[in-house]
């Protein structure tokens, strides 16, 4: 006989099978479970993803540059590559600018454009407007201009990518840098755990934000500098709870095995105790995600955050605050703040009861009951026969 390795379904109680299930473990399909569970986390992500990833292809979505031109029967993109007047009958060598009257009557003559949704982006300036900047929302401008005559729907599309991207950027690398410093406390602990607990309480003892601001007013302010900035105290939020988990599992029997069987250091430290602190690292993230977004969009609100121009939330809400007479930039960069970070803590809500071993979802086993039957599941098939 031929053995066969059929993929398993499983039914999840609705009448319906899951076909991916057959490669989850128990443990992980009860943590998926436990999210799905939490209705307002699950369906934040629902809403919060699609969002995001739209984001990230923002020139695509809002540009004053056409998003594709069919000229003299051949193609162009500019949104992606720069071309010059001349290429379309002009006589400048400069990019042309496919705002101006002459430059599409002269591509309309032999071709045709195809625009983006939005006309406008980040840093475009409608010098059209029938009224003064800023102006109130209208078919040309939806949520209206700022008072430099920029679209706002633009602007809020390219500050909520820069502040999305900017989170987690440094959220990843801090959680990287306070993994690694807790870790190394918790697990040697003596000295090293002593000394390095005092650098930390001195060093998390400083007005950061003030600090910031000072190091802000000095340097040139960009996104790297800024990011720079900001690890040299966002490390500090996981440490605690790494440290705590590996002071709690260094002495446990199979690190004890570990050691005795030569494992090194690093080894033992990666393979065996690090798993179980990134539960809590996990668990942890999204709310550090949130702390980002807001100490970034706190930055920008008081002028010391990214450069003069830039797409920017809190830039929005400054300009709102100059200009009480136009209530719809106020409005908007409050709504959406609001809403970006309310469904980054409903997602970490979800994140931390999947982690959470003592929430169960419905119809899901209980934890001895799963590891049971992840240590019962045979061996996958080898794909060779046995007669």
């Amino acid at each position: 006989m031929t053995a066969s390795a059929a993929p398993v379904t499983e039914s999840t109680g609705t009448g319906d099978s899951r076909f991916l299930w057959f490669r989850i473990s128990p443990i992980d399909r009860r943590r998926l479970g436990n999210f799905r569970a939490n209705k307002r986390g699950f369906w934040a992500t629902i809403i919060f993803v699609p969002i995001f990833v739209l984001s990230l292809f923002a020139e695509f979505i809002a540009n004053d540059k056409p998003l594709f031109i069919w000229y003299d029967g051949k193609p162009h993109v500019p949104v992606v590559f720069t071309y010059a007047e001349t290429v379309f009958g002009g006589e400048f060598e400069l990019e042309a600018d496919y705002t101006d009257p002459f430059v599409i009557e002269l591509i309309e003559e032999k071709g045709w454009i195809l625009y983006p949704l939005i006309r406008f982006s980040y840093d475009t300036i409608d010098f059209d407007l029938t009224e003064p900047a800023p102006s109130a929302p209208d078919s040309r401008h939806w949520l209206g201009t700022d008072d430099q005559a920029r679209d706002v729907v633009a602007r809020v599309i390219y500050g909520f990518r820069v502040s999305m991207l900017f989170g987690l950027t440094l959220t990843i690398i801090s959680s990287i840098i306070g993994v690694m410093a807790g870790a190394v406390q918790g697990y040697f602990g003596g000295w090293t755990d002593l000394l390095f607990q005092r650098f930390i309480e001195i060093w998390s003892g400083l007005p950061i934000l003030y600090l910031l601001i000072i190091m802000a007013s000095v340097i040139t302010p960009g996104f790297f500098p800024l990011l720079g900035l900001m690890l040299l105290f966002s490390w500090m939020g996981l440490v605690g709870v790494v440290r705590a988990e590996f002071l709690r599992a260094r002495n446990f029997d199979y690190v004890r095995a570990a050691r005795a069987l030569g494992a090194t250091n690093a080894v033992i430290m990666y393979r065996h105790v690090l798993p179980n602190a990134m539960v809590a690292t996990f668990t942890f993230m999204p709310f550090i995600l949130s702390g980002s977004v807001t100490l970034l969009t706190s930055l920008d609100f008081l002028g010391f955050g990214l450069p003069p121009g830039s797409a920017s939330l809190g830039e929005l809400l400054a300009q709102g605050k100059a200009n009480l007479q136009a209530p719809w930039l106020a409005l908007t960069g409050f709504v959406v703040i609001a809403v970006m970070l309310s469904l980054l803590v409903f997602i970490g809500e979800a994140v931390r009861d999947a982690f959470d071993p003592r929430k169960l979802f419905v119809g899901a086993p209980a934890a001895e009951d799963a590891l049971a039957e992840a240590a019962a599941e045979p061996a996958p098939a080898s794909g060779r026969g046995d007669d």
